[in-house]
Formats: C-alpha cells, sequence, structure tokens
C-alpha cells in the first residue's frame, strides 16, 4: 500500500462515524476511496467506502483549500460497495459519482451521484443491477464527446456475461449504439481468450458470436447457430511446444496430417473451410491445411450461404469463401445470413438494415434495432414503443406499439407493454395471447416457452405451453430448452444462495422427469443424446434418460461432442478424442522436450472436484538436489497445495505452457483463476518463472539490469508515453498509471522485455493483463549484458 492511500484512509477514518471500517477492496488489496473534482469547482473530492455494522456507506469529503470537511454521507442499498467510479456521465463539464451498492454476491444496484449545488442526488434510473460497470467516454461515429458510456456487465454463466451499453439522456439509461463497434471488440477479445481456453463450452462461443453481433439481434431470437461444424473428417488437436500450444489437424485414425503450427484452430465447416490463428491474425485453410483465406483479419465468423461475416481493423465487412470481400467499404456490425439477408448497421446513423448475399444494402439502414429471418420474417424496432414484422423486401407485415418485441420463434413472441412491465406474448398480428406476468420470456420452440417468474434473484424459472399453461411449475432455479423437446430443470445447490449454481435434471415437454437431479453439466441433445456429467465422469443419456450404454464414458467433468467417426472429450480442461468404442486415438502430450537432455513434464493435481491444477516439472538439470527444489518452487507457484475434499468456498483451475526457451533459460507461464461461487466473475493470476537450466536460479527483473540502476523509472517513463501516445492503451483508467514498481511482473522475448499489470491494477478487468513491450534496444545501457540473467539466453 502506497503512503498516499494511507494518508486517504486517515482522511476517511476521521471523518467516518465511530466504529466504521474503510472498505478494502476484495481482489486488489486497496482501499475502496478515489479523489475527483465531483462539484466542478477544479479542486478534487475524496470519495471513501466505508462499513458500519452490516451496512454500507460513502462519504464524500471537500477541501475549502484549508480543511476536509464532509459533503455528504451516502448510505448504501447493499452491503458492500463493488465499484466506486468517477466520469462525466450526465454532464460533460462535471464528473458524477457512480456507485454499486452490492445487494448480492453477484449483483449490484446502480447508483449516479450528481452535485446539485446543496448535496449529492442519485439520478440513476431505479432498479438497474449489474455485476461490473465500466465508465469511459467512448468514440462514436464522430469521435469522443466528452460524456462517458456506461458498459454494465451482468452475470450469466461461468465467466460469460450479457453486456449492454448505455448513455444517459434525461434520467434514462438508452443503449449507445454508435459505441458498439469501439467497444465490443475488447468484448470480442475477452470471449476469443475464453474460447480458446473452453474451446467445448459452447456458451462461450455463444457469447462471441453474439458480441461480434451485439447491436444487430432482438434479444430472445431463435434460429439455427450455424452450419455443422464437424463436417470433414479432420479435427483439431493441441500440441504443446517449446514456442507455446501450436494448433493441427488429425484423421480419424488420430495421425496428425495436417502440422501443428496454428495459434488457434477450430473445427472444419460444412463448406471444407477451417478457421485458423497465425500472427495474431485469422485466416481459413482447405483439408490439405492450405490457406484459402489468407490470415489478414482479426475474427471471422461462420460460415453462412456461402458468406461469412469478418473483422478487420477498418470494421465488419462481408467475404465469400475464396476471401474475397463483398462490401463496398466497412460497417459497424454485420450479423450472419440467414435466408439471404444479413443485418448490418453503420456508427454514423447507428440505425440497422439489411444486406444482401452480393454485400449491396437491400433493405435502408433505418431501424433502431433488427432481428434476423426466420420464415421471410423479421422483427424490427421502427422508433421507441414500435416494432414491426417485415418481409425479405422490407415490407411492413404487423405494426406492434410496445416498449418491446422479442423473436419469432413458434409465431408467438415476447412483448413487453411498458419499459418497466412484465412479459408476455403476442401472435403475428399482435393480439395477446399471454397476458404479461413473467419477469423472463423465453421465444417458443416445438410449442413450450421457458419462463422465470420472480421479482429478485431467486430464481422461479418453468415452462409453459402455447396457451400459457404450466408444464413445469414455475419454481425452478433453471430450466434450459436442450432440443429434441428435452429440458434440463436446475434445481438450487444452496436454496438461499442460487447464483451458486444448479444441480440438474431432465425432464420431456409433457414435464415429466426423466432422471434425478444427478448431473452438473448437461450438454444439448443431438441425434438422440446428450453429454452429462455428475462431477466424477462423464457420458452420454438417451432421450429416456438412460445412459447411452453404446457410448463411451469417460473420467472426470466435462463435455463429450460427437464429431463423425469420433467424439471429442473436452474433460478436466484436456481435449482427447475417441471413437465410437471407447477406444482413445488421441490424447495430448504430456512432455514437452528441450534441447537434450531437458524436458518439462506436465502433471496433474485434483484433490477436490472444484481443484484442479496442471503443473510443470523440470527435468534433465545435471544437479538433482536442484532440479528438487526448483520443481518444488514451481509446485508452489502453480499453487498446489492441501486442499480439503469437501464443498469448497471457491474453484480453483491452474494451468502452465513454455512462454519462452532460448539457451540456458526456461521462461514457464503460470496461469490461475480462482472463481468464488456466486461472485460477478473470478480472478485469474499469471506468473513467469524465469529459470536458469545450470544453476536452477530464479530470476527477477532487477536482476536483468545494472547494480545501481535506475531501471524503475526508465521503464515507468517509457510506458508512460506508450499509454500516453497508442491508442491501443486508451482504456487505461485516467490518472491511475503511477509507474512500476521494482518487482513489476514481465517476461522476456528474445528481442524484448515485456512488462504487465494485473487485472484492475491500471485498467478495467475485462482490459485482462495490460502489457506493455519495450525492445532491448531502448533500454540496451541499463542492461548487465555480463550478468547471469542475460547470459542465460545470450551466450
Amino acid at each position: 500500500m502506497t503512503d498516499e492511500e494511507q494518508r486517504l484512509i486517515r482522511l476517511v477514518q476521521e471523518h467516518a462515524p465511530e466504529g466504521a471500517v474503510v472498505q478494502m477492496h476484495e481482489e486488489s488489496g486497496r482501499p475502496v476511496i478515489i479523489t475527483a473534482d465531483l462539484d466542478g469547482d477544479g479542486l478534487p473530492e475524496i470519495a471513501g467506502a466505508f462499513k458500519l455494522g452490516s451496512r454500507a456507506y460513502v462519504v464524500v469529503l471537500h477541501n475549502d483549500g484549508r480543511l476536509w470537511t464532509p459533503a455528504a454521507v451516502l448510505e448504501g442499498r447493499g452491503y458492500e460497495v463493488s465499484t466506486m467510479q468517477a466520469a462525466p456521465i450526465t454532464h460533460p463539464d462535471r464528473r458524477s459519482l457512480l456507485i454499486g451498492w452490492q445487494v448480492g454476491a453477484i449483483w449490484s444496484d446502480l447508483a449516479l451521484y450528481d452535485w446539485t449545488g446543496t448535496g449529492y442526488e442519485d439520478v440513476a434510473p431505479r432498479e438497474v443491477t449489474f455485476s461490473y460497470a465500466e465508465a469511459q467516454d467512448m468514440p462514436g461515429g464522430r469521435g469522443k464527446d466528452g460524456v462517458a458510456e456506461l458498459a454494465l456487465w451482468s452475470h450469466d454463466t461461468g465467466q460469460a456475461y450479457t453486456v449492454e451499453v448505455y448513455r444517459y439522456e434525461q434520467g434514462r439509461l438508452v443503449p449507445a449504439y454508435d459505441v458498439y463497434p469501439y467497444y465490443f471488440r475488447r468484448v470480442i477479445r475477452y470471449y476469443e481468450r475464453l474460447v480458446r481456453q473452453y474451446p467445448s463450452a459452447g456458451f462461450y462461443r455463444d457469447s462471441l458470436r453474439d458480441a461480434i453481433g451485439k447491436a444487430g439481434r432482438n434479444a430472445g431470437e431463435d434460429g439455427e447457430t450455424g452450419p455443422d461444424l464437424r463436417a470433414v473428417g479432420l479435427f483439431p488437436a493441441a500440441v504443446r511446444t517449446v514456442h507455446g500450444t501450436r494448433f493441427g489437424y488429425i484423421n480419424a485414425e488420430g495421425r496428425m496430417v495436417i502440422r501443428p503450427q496454428f495459434e488457434d484452430a477450430q473445427p472444419f465447416q460444412s463448406n471444407g473451410l477451417a478457421v485458423v490463428g497465425s500472427g495474431g491474425h485469422v485466416g481459413a485453410i482447405d483439408t490439405s491445411g492450405q490457406y484459402r483465406i489468407k490470415p489478414l483479419f482479426d475474427t471471422i465468423g461462420d460460415f453462412s450461404e456461402g458468406r461469412a461475416a469478418v473483422i478487420d481493423k477498418e470494421g465488419f465487412k462481408v467475404i465469400d469463401e475464396s476471401g474475397q470481400v463483398l462490401t463496398p467499404h466497412a460497417y459497424s456490425y454485420i450479423g450472419t445470413f440467414r435466408e439471404g439477408r444479413a443485418v448490418v448497421s453503420d456508427s454514423g446513423s447507428g440505425h440497422y438494415g439489411y444486406l444482401n448475399t452480393a454485400g449491396q444494402v437491400v433493405i435502408p439502414l433505418q431501424y433502431l434495432e433488427a432481428g434476423d429471418f426466420s420464415h421471410g420474417k423479421a422483427v424490427v424496432k421502427v422508433q421507441e414503443n414500435l416494432y414491426a414484422l417485415i418481409d425479405t423486401s422490407g415490407k411492413r407485415l404487423h405494426t406492434y406499439p410496445y416498449a418491446f418485441v422479442g423473436g419469432l420463434g413458434d409465431g408467438l413472441l415476447p412483448f413487453r407493454q411498458e419499459v418497466e412491465g412484465r412479459y408476455g406474448y403476442i401472435d403475428e398480428a399482435g393480439q395477446v395471447v399471454i397476458k404479461p406476468q413473467y419477469t423472463v420470456a423465453l421465444p417458443f420452440s416445438e410449442g413450450r416457452a421457458v419462463v422465470n417468474t420472480a421479482a429478485d434473484y431467486k430464481n422461479e424459472y418453468g415452462l409453459i405451453d402455447r396457451r400459457g399453461r404450466a408444464i413445469l411449475k414455475p419454481s425452478y432455479n433453471e430450466v434450459r430448452d436442450l432440443g429434441e423437446r428435452r429440458y434440463a430443470v436446475g434445481f438450487a445447490l444452496d436454496p438461499e444462495k442460487p447464483y451458486i449454481g444448479s444441480v440438474y435434471a431432465i425432464a420431456d415437454d409433457h414435464g415429466k422427469f426423466l432422471t434425478q437431479a444427478l448431473y452438473v453439466q448437461v450438454a444439448d441433445y443431438k441425434k438422440g443424446v446428450a453429454s452429462v456429467s455428475d462431477g466424477r465422469r462423464t457420458f452420454f443419456l438417451d432421450r429416456s434418460g438412460k445412459r447411452a450404454a453404446h457410448l463411451p464414458e469417460v473420467e472426470g467433468a466435462g463435455t463429450l461432442t460427437m464429431m463423425g467417426a469420433l467424439i471429442q472429450a473436452n474433460v478436466d480442461l484436456r481435449i482427447f478424442y475417441l471413437d465410437h468404442s471407447g477406444r482413445v486415438v488421441w490424447r495430448p502430450n504430456t512432455i514437452i522436450d528441450l534441447t537434450p537432455p531437458y524436458r518439462v513434464s506436465e502433471l496433474k493435481y485434483k484433490p477436490n472436484k472444484d481443484y484442479l491444477v496442471y503443473y510443470p516439472r523440470v527435468e534433465g538439470m545435471k544437479n538433482q538436489a536442484v532440479e528438487r527444489t526448483v520443481n518444488d518452487k514451481l509446485k508452489d507457484l502453480s499453487q498446489v497445495k492441501p486442499v480439503g475434499t469437501g464443498q469448497l468456498e471457491s474453484s480453483y483451475t491452474g494451468d502452465f505452457e513454455v512462454g519462452f526457451y532460448r539457451g540456458q533459460l526456461l521462461s514457464l507461464k503460470l496461469e490461475g483463476y480462482n472463481y468464488p461461487f456466486g461472485a460477478a466473475h473470478g480472478m485469474p493470476t499469471r506468473i513467469y518463472a524465469h529459470v536458469d537450466l545450470t544453476t536452477g536460479a530464479f530470476y527477477a527483473l532487477k536482476d536483468l539490469f545494472k547494480p545501481g540502476s535506475d531501471y524503475v523509472k526508465v521503464l515507468s517513463d517509457i510506458i508512460g508515453r506508450q499509454i500516453k501516445e497508442d491508442p491501443q492503451y486508451d482504456y487505461v483508467f485516467p490518472d491511475t498509471y503511477k509507474g512500476i514498481a521494482p518487482d513489476q511482473p514481465f517476461y522476456v522475448t528474445e528481442d524484448a522485455l515485456h512488462i504487465y499489470f494485473n487485472p484492475y491494477d491500471i485498467a478495467p478487468y475485462v482490459a485482462g493483463f495490460v502489457t506493455f513491450r519495450i525492445p532491448f534496444k531502448e533500454i540496451m545501457p541499463l542492461i548487465a549484458t555480463n550478468g547471469s540473467f542475460w547470459r542465460s539466453f545470450h551466450h
């Protein structure tokens, strides 16, 4: 903790009531205190959170030039402050105080306090809740306007969130569609990391698709989720190497037929193309491994109707299967083609229209929202409180004078009469079929719809028919449509803390339970079977709810996916392949060969269903005692430690890869993720262990530099200039960067030093580990070229 932070704590404590305790940020350990000019007088106020008993408060201190005095004590609606930020949200000339009053483990109430001249008034709309918030002046079609937009993240599943970006207008939060292209690129990067880490977790891929197409899709849109991604007999497979993890493709016999060379690799699509990553960009290869589409793009979406939406530095475009760009210019958003039409938007107007497969606008950009076409129809938002059903020519078939209308489903549309009202269902003509009574109403599918009646976080999900009759009485923590007229029904692990999660049973579309509540993971039904896991084993169920005896089961928790001739197992964070008899045809390597006699072995530690670590063991060192010492330290850094077998308060996963290897220097990247059950999100960790294979030394940042050199100041200044001059760092919190610490996290590569910061240190959580590259040639006068660290990889 810095001297300045200690000073701020003393000031807040002095002006808080007796018995109050200044709140500390749970993840960073720093005080929840900010300084900002909140009243427009040019002098900063201090806002500090404290707890008194079971209540949370924020005191705002004003300085008249001599003394600090309380300007306000704000009493919270929750038991803690989850976030506190200052930004010009309501007016460009002064900052509002954004506070998240934590009312549940994953939920906070939004408050926006504005200075009125006599005090602070909460001007936020009522009952706006979120899990994570970020206020920033985001560039739209005409650049930044001096007013901060508000991105609200609401927890969904695992590390997935529903993300919306708003602007404050006349006491309301309205969608800020014009800044979606800017902000959702960051969200895309967040989900791309999760998709790479958990490639079989379908909901992360769904969230990535939603982020790519966020602005153009109607809430609750129904329809297919994309082409068959397993139409070719080649399968992506990861190999751990000295250069990190590389992906290639195996055949049905488990033989690697396209060598491991890609940074990322997706399954082949039905058109014989697979999206792969190389050099920080993505392209597409054919089954021979040759590029059909060069790696020039940031993202390539799924192909549909021979077209795919791509993103490059200019924005969204449409390509054909040869990679030819069809659109005359870039747009801020392009969706997936459905029935010859794709939703499109530009940042200038923020409106939506439709493209045809030639990349031409065929329905003008005129709508506030637009959904995908299904059976020749799509729902669009014409203006506030007016939706319409259109055909593929743009002709209006029906209009709906409501605050919200959702996707078509089976011909009934979810709707909301007022902004804060409940949901019901109308038919295509706009007649009310099921009166508004639900807090959540999903589109109908196969004559059934999932609904929720709970007014708070204690869910009451159920299943209804087209007449509104309860098939499953709304009383469950979750109900999820699995397809093929089967549903996962979730029972809360802890009814008082339903956000912790569920254990699932399987029910049919008549409300009959086919299994008991036994499963911690359930996948969708496809071709009569669904993958389930009870936490110890993973296997298939048939449509009767019985184990599919003709298909294999594996030890561990995860999912099994039918991929033609093979079954892909994503179990305990490792992907391997089996044939239908259960024979493993390919499993990832657990040994990474270095220069003989050195190698790195992978070891697994799973003492509890909620604690899983893969950690490295270095082998081949001449001195066995030194080798044992090195490996003991690597185990400790990897969080291999005693863990009970009972229910834990949080889950933990850890993994590693070789970050850099040259000469006698081995750099191992050790990553972890700790998720407190029920929290808005977990906290990732990252440590680079720089090990000298000759001496067993673990090098620190200071070991790279000459003794007595002021490397901290030099590196701090370089990073400060990068933050100021490089637009890729515009998400760094204003005024938070104060320089680096002497032991700042770092790693080295062949020609550069890389300095990084942990989440929340200087930027939002979603920014991840903010990293700065400093070429060695810029700092050579400081480097101890005769020192053991430098010589370990510069013989």
